[in-house]
This record gives structure tokens, C-alpha cells and sequence, in this order.
């Protein structure tokens, strides 16, 4: 065809040709400049903006996506991009087709990597671009990093939602467990605790824990250790917030805590609990679930801690007060109780006294006056002070003023003057005088007792064998687990004290039928004693003050004195805190554990005293898993440095 032409023709094609041509360039140069003003404005765009082929392949990104995301035009062009977190594949998949299909991809919430592996929540819009002839040709998408909104977003309604469920939790405990819970939530983490501070041990404690597994919370309450130990003690000392990104690298990492936890802590978040210008503990986060512990995290962690620590100290002070209300509370029930139970002391021996005079005046009155009228009218004088000092004790029970404690003591200081002049008058200076004066020596005057060396289990044996007469009456099961063990060292007095009136105070707390185990064993180094009884028990508020002398664990009312081993027999209160001072004195520890019978959980109850006329228990082992009490005595080992003639030299105790 070419060939065909003519020569203006052809000049003619040439001049079509190049007018072409120069449109094309033209064209070209205003698509590239068109190209140019489009990666300015993407430039320009604050969002990162990525534009794909079809197949998902990167063609271009801008400057906002690699300031948020890290990776370069360079380093994605022709690539996909690695960003999409585990588990999200399929959705991306199915948002994919979406945008295919519909040309447009409305905003939808999701969450994408970064190139440091960070987590991003982001929101994403896209569109299909297409060619003039409306063929598409490939993907705009424009991604929005929302993290910190949503971040600001939950801390807000985190810290709105506190403010408001705060008063919700006047416990102190369950306030803490609460603050943990949703600091666990916020933060995204493992576990949270709270630890406060004990000034007056210089421990910390953790009272608020939150971990997945509860068996972790439940050991996180029972943990206290120093408080310049471990992270939390760097931050109780600097008051300054720690973040430790590895624990195994940080030289304050107190392994310890979690060996007693059974948890593994990689990484951690303290900050100082403050209240005021003190510090009062420490807000823990351990373990982050996604990325690592940023300044973003402590801000919270502050902020929280600001908002909670008022109601903190206000739930510990209350704490402090309803457990002082109750110890005032349970002081002014054993003050009463004390009261009671002397008054009930005076009166009999008041009785027998009145009544004695009163047969000896009858058996004086065939004699002169003269020679017996002065004396008797002079005991009978002491006596009625006496009578008036236990009207007093009554009139005390009443809420009247006297001084108990000076009362009683000129009662005691008396007693002995006026039965040797009692006696004195009845019988003349005689022998009698003597023996009661010997007897009241004996049981009353100070002694001098020498340590040595017992063996307990022997010992132990025989002093249950001489009271078993004396508790012949009862039918209670005495089960004995006596084994070998190290000698004690101490006086045999005292030990033959504390053996029959543990021995005497588990019978009179256990029903007939019922059953009682002695046991002695070797423990550690040294030797324990265990009197273990299936009665009636002892109530929770009595237990405090059950080695404070005077005290009984039942209701005045139900007071009463019968023989020594009977059923609830009652007594002076005194057994348990003569032992006391015995441990004291002859370094033996006495401790006591007890179950109140859950057929008779009131002070008030009263249990019939033999198992089968019981209307709760149907046979025995019912009464046996209802209630028990043990007291357990340790001796420690003798020491090494302690020879024959150290024992004698050993200085001589005194009691009363």
C-alpha cells in the first residue's frame, strides 16, 4: 500500500503521524504529570494509602504508611504486603472478593501488623480503580490507625466504670479483686495484683489478684515477703513506674514470688499506688498478651491508680475500724463474762464461810464471852466486807464505777489471814493450824523448781493412767499414738500441770460415747504433744481469748461448777492461761485449733453430753466430724551446750 502512494500523499501520512505522535506525548506527559500531582496528594494524604494490582500486589504506598507501618515503597513494590495477623486470613479473603464484586469496600474495623510486629486496630476503606473503557485495573485503599482512639476510647470507659462501681465495694478484699479484674482487662494481660503496703511489718501483701487460673488468685493472697525485695520494692523506693520487658534479664526480679505461684512472669508493668504524697502499694500488670508494656500502659496504670486509691485507703480504714468494733466488741463480752464468772467464785466460798462462822458461834456459846465475843465479832466484820466486796463485783455488772482490779486483789491478800484466824479460834494453835497452814504453803506459796530432763512419751503414759480413775464416770474413748521420742527439758510440776489439764479440759468438752486422741511424736528435732477432742468445739470469737485466764467459752448463764471431768464442768477459767505462762516461762509453744459443732454453732447451744440422746447426731461419726478442739504442745531439743551440771546450776522459777 505504502508502495502506492504518491509523494505528497505519503508527506501528507508523515504529518498525520507526527500530529499523533505529539498528541501522545502530550498525552503521556499529562498523565505523568497527572502521575506526579496524584503521588503529591497521596503523599499529602495523613492516612496511609496503598495502591494494588488486582492480584493484591503492591504497586505504590505513601509516606503516612511507612511512618505507621515501617515498610517502604521500595521494599513492598510488586509484593504483598505481610501485615495480616494470625487468624484474620480468611476474613481478609472474604473482604477480598467483597471489594471485587461491589467495586466499593465501606469502612470495616480489623486489626493489622506492623513491620516490628506491633498490633494496630485500623479502619479501612477501599475502591476499585478502573480504566477509561471501565475495565478495572486495580485497588485504592486507604487504612486509618485507630488504635489510640480505641485505647483512649476503654480507658475512659474504664475509668468511668470504676468511678462508678467503686461505693459498689466497701470491702477492702473485694474492692481489690475488683480493680484487678479490670486492670487484667484494659491492659490485655495475664495477670493483675494489687499489692499494699504493711508499714508496720515493712512487708507487701497481695490482697487483689486477678490470673486466668483461680488457684493462682487463691496463693497470691496467702504471700507477703519484703518490701525491698523484687520489683515492686524498687518502685515502693523511687516511686517511680517499671517496665520490664524480660525478667530474666532484670537484676530485681524476685523469682521467689512466682516459684510459690506456679506462674511463669515474662514481662511486667509497676507503678506506685499513691494516696496523697504517700506511696501505699503497687499496681501490677504481668504478662501482656499482645506486643510489650508501653508508656501508654503506664499512663493507664497512673491514671487508675489515681482513681481508685482514695477508695483504697477508705476500704482499709474501714477495715481497720470494723476490726477494732469487734475487738472492742468481743473485749466488752469477755470483760462481762469475766465479771460473771467471778461473781459466781465469790459466792460459794461467801456461803461456806457465813455458814461456818455461824456453826462455830454456836459451838462457842457455852463459853465465857469474854473469851470468844471480840474475835468472832471481829471475823464476822471481815466477813461482811467481804459479802460487801461481792456486792460489789455485782453492782460492776451493772455498770457501776469500782476498781476490779484493786478489789481483787485485797480479796486475795485477805483470804489466807482470815481462814488461819477462823481456824485458829475453832481449834486452838494446834496441829491443826499447822497442817492447814502447810496446805496453804503448799498450794499457794512460791516454789523452786529445777529443770530436767522427761521423758515425754513415758511421762505421758503414766499421768493417763493416774487420772483414769478420776474420769471413770465417762464413757469417752481415750485413743492413744504415743511413739519414742526426745526427752524434754523442763520441771515436772508444770508438766504434770499442763498434761492433766489438757487431758481434764478435752473430757469435760466431750460428750459420753464420744472419743479423744493423745498423741506423741517426734516433730523436727524436737517432740510434740497433741491432745485432739471430737466435742462440742469452740466458737470463732472465743478462740481469741481462750488463753487469757478467767475466761469460759460458755454463756454465763449456762455456768455452772460440777466435779472435775464431768460433762461441761465448768471451772475458774485459769488452766489455759497458767499453760500459757508455762510455755512462756519453760520455752514450749502451746497452740490450739478448733471447729465449732455445726449442730450448736451459738455460744448459746447446748449439746445433751452423750451421743445417742442426741437429736442432730444419728451415730457416732457424725459427732466426730461435727466439732473438735486440739491443743498441740512443741518442746524443742535440748541444747548441746546444756550438761548434767549446767542442769543443776539452772536458775530456779518461781510460781504462784
Amino acid at each position: 500500500m505504502i508502495n502506492n502512494l504518491t509523494h505528497k500523499e505519503l508527506e501528507q501520512r508523515i504529518k498525520y503521524l507526527e500530529k499523533e505522535a505529539a498528541k501522545r506525548k502530550k498525552v503521556e506527559e499529562e498523565l505523568r504529570k497527572s502521575e506526579r500531582r496524584l503521588r503529591s496528594l497521596f503523599q499529602f494524604v495523613p492516612y496511609p494509602t496503598v495502591v494494588l494490582t488486582l492480584d493484591g500486589l503492591v504497586s505504590y504506598v505513601n509516606i503516612a504508611f511507612t511512618d505507621i507501618f515501617g515498610w517502604t515503597h521500595e521494599e513492598l513494590e510488586g509484593m504483598s504486603i505481610p501485615n495480616i495477623p494470625p487468624g484474620l486470613e480468611q476474613e481478609h479473603i472474604d473482604k477480598m472478593k467483597q471489594l471485587i464484586k461491589e467495586q466499593v469496600l465501606p469502612n470495616y474495623e480489623t486489626r493489622r501488623l506492623t513491620k516490628d510486629g506491633r498490633i494496630l486496630d485500623v479502619v479501612i476503606r477501599a475502591t476499585v480503580v478502573s480504566e477509561s473503557k471501565g475495565e478495572p485495573s486495580g485497588v485504592l485503599m486507604i487504612l486509618r490507625d485507630v488504635t489510640q482512639e480505641k485505647r483512649i476510647q476503654r480507658i475512659n470507659e474504664t475509668l468511668l466504670h470504676i468511678s462508678m462501681v467503686l461505693p459498689a465495694y466497701p470491702d477492702l478484699e473485694d474492692l481489690l479483686d475488683y480493680i484487678s479484674r479490670e486492670i487484667k482487662r484494659t491492659l490485655n494481660v495475664q495477670g493483675a495484683i494489687v499489692i499494699l503496703l504493711d508499714k508496720e511489718r515493712n512487708e507487701l501483701f497481695f490482697l487483689g489478684a486477678s490470673y486466668d487460673d483461680r488457684a493462682t488468685e487463691k496463693k497470691a493472697k496467702e504471700i507477703r515477703y519484703p518490701a525491698d525485695k523484687g520489683v515492686s520494692g524498687r518502685v515502693i523506693k523511687t516511686g517511680k513506674p517499671v517496665i520490664v520487658p524480660e525478667t530474666s534479664k532484670d537484676a530485681d526480679y524476685y523469682s521467689i514470688i512466682d516459684e510459690r505461684l506456679g506462674y511463669n512472669s515474662r514481662n511486667m508493668l509497676d507503678v506506685p499506688l499513691r494516696s496523697g504524697d504517700r506511696i501505699i502499694g503497687v499496681l501490677c500488670a504481668t504478662n501482656k498478651n499482645e506486643g510489650a508494656f508501653d508508656q501508654t500502659d503506664i499512663e493507664l496504670l497512673n491514671m487508675i491508680g489515681g482513681t481508685v486509691a482514695l477508695s483504697i485507703e477508705n476500704a482499709r480504714v474501714s477495715e481497720e475500724l470494723k476490726r477494732a468494733y469487734s475487738e472492742v466488741t468481743s473485749l466488752n463480752r469477755a470483760k462481762d463474762k469475766v465479771i460473771n464468772h467471778l461473781s459466781h467464785e465469790l459466792k460459794t466460798p461467801v456461803a461456806i464461810l457465813s455458814g461456818s462462822l455461824n456453826l462455830l458461834l454456836r459451838r462457842v456459846s457455852g463459853l465465857p464471852e469474854n473469851t470468844w465475843k471480840p474475835t468472832i465479832a471481829m471475823a464476822q466484820r471481815n466477813l461482811d466486807r467481804i459479802i460487801d466486796l461481792q456486792y460489789e463485783v455485782e453492782d460492776i455488772m451493772q455498770d457501776k464505777e469500782f476498781k476490779t482490779y484493786g478489789l481483787l486483789s485485797f480479796l486475795l491478800d485477805q483470804c489466807t489471814d482470815e481462814l488461819e484466824t477462823l481456824i485458829a479460834e475453832e481449834t486452838g494453835d494446834g496441829p491443826v493450824l499447822e497442817r492447814v497452814r502447810k496446805r496453804i504453803e503448799d498450794l499457794f506459796g512460791p516454789k523452786e523448781i529445777a529443770p530436767r530432763e522427761i521423758n515425754l512419751a513415758e511421762y505421758a503414759e503414766e499421768r493417763i493412767e493416774t487420772l483414769k480413775p478420776l474420769f471413770s464416770h465417762r464413757q469417752v474413748k481415750i485413743i492413744r499414738q504415743i511413739e519414742s521420742t526426745p526427752s524434754v527439758y523442763m520441771p515436772l510440776d508444770p508438766l504434770k500441770k499442763v498434761i492433766d489439764g489438757l487431758v481434764r479440759n478435752a473430757i469435760e468438752n466431750t460428750p459420753d460415747e464420744g472419743k479423744i486422741e493423745i498423741t506423741v511424736r517426734k516433730k523436727g528435732k524436737g517432740t510434740e504433744l497433741m491432745v485432739h477432742d471430737y466435742g462440742v468445739g469452740i466458737i470463732g470469737e472465743d478462740q481469741k481469748r481462750i488463753f487469757e485466764g478467767f475466761f469460759t467459752t460458755r454463756d454465763t448463764m449456762d455456768y455452772s461448777s460440777k466435779k472435775p471431768f464431768d460433762f461441761n464442768a465448768g471451772g475458774k477459767g485459769a488452766d489455759l492461761l497458767r499453760m500459757r505462762i508455762f510455755s512462756e516461762r519453760y520455752n514450749f509453744k502451746i497452740d490450739m485449733e478448733s471447729s465449732r459443732c455445726r449442730f450448736i454453732p451459738k455460744e448459746t447451744d447446748i449439746c445433751p453430753g452423750r451421743i445417742s440422746i442426741c437429736a442432730f447426731c444419728k451415730k457416732k461419726e457424725d459427732c466426730y466430724h461435727s466439732g473438735e478442739t486440739t491443743f498441740s504442745l512443741y518442746f524443742p531439743p535440748i541444747p548441746e551446750n546444756v550438761t548434767s551440771q549446767e542442769k543443776k546450776r539452772e536458775s530456779h522459777f518461781t510460781e504462784a
